[in-house]
């Protein structure tokens, strides 16, 4: 039986309720109905103030230290931010900074974003999308970007915005199941009765 993708989503909003909170659990909806996942939602605004002022991650609490833990042993990562002075918010970046620069390797990472016009709908392709490939991590091809309008209250309202969430889904499903290793599938036991397979005799090559 193959298992589930363990997947680790990001949102950088320090707000409760928050508008990006809702994108990224829309997100996780949209992958569970297309894959197995096993899913864990970090938040900024639950972690965040245990972290912001430290320097080094062997002085990190032990369940942020966890945390990233988990962010570097994700199958995929989804990431999402609201926009901050046009760029993800610094507690965000911060985090990431703990993050060792080569556990995100060729890790599948879904980017999302949201922001109050559409003038920083560039943000996930100028801002998320080099952060991550400085850890050589995948970027998957499409990013979803969310403004105020597409929401009423803390709903999504917008059928664009489901739309995109739909897409970016389908088009990352096909490399996520690419991601999960061979060994994911356990072996099948041989039965007790099974014939014997009997294997050719080697054959002398002549010299």
């Amino acid at each position: 039986m193959s298992r589930k993708l363990k997947v680790v989503a990001v949102s950088g909003s320090l707000q409760r309720p928050s508008r990006t909170l809702v994108l990224v659990d829309q997100l996780l909806a949209a992958l569970g109905e297309q894959i197995a996942i096993e899913s864990r939602v970090i938040s900024l605004g639950d972690i965040g103030p245990q972290f912001a002022g430290v320097l080094y991650r062997n002085q990190l609490p032990a369940a942020v230290e966890e945390s990233i833990a988990a962010i570097e042993s994700a199958d995929l990562l989804l990431v999402a931010s609201p926009v901050y002075r046009g760029s993800y918010t610094g507690l965000f970046k911060h985090l990431f900074d703990f993050v060792h620069h080569e556990a995100l390797t060729d890790k599948p990472v879904l980017l999302a974003a949201t922001g109050g016009s559409d003038r920083h709908a560039l943000v996930i392709d100028h801002q998320l999308r080099p952060l991550f490939s400085f850890f050589q991590a995948l970027t998957l091809p499409i990013g979803v970007y969310a403004v105020e309008k597409d929401f009423e209250g803390y709903e999504i309202a917008s059928p664009a915005l489901r739309d995109r969430i739909a897409l970016a889904v389908a088009r990352a499903v096909p490399q996520l199941r690419d991601a999960l290793p061979a060994t994911a599938s356990t072996p099948q036991p041989t039965p007790a009765n099974a014939p014997a397979v009997r294997k050719p005799a080697p054959v002398a090559l002549a010299a």
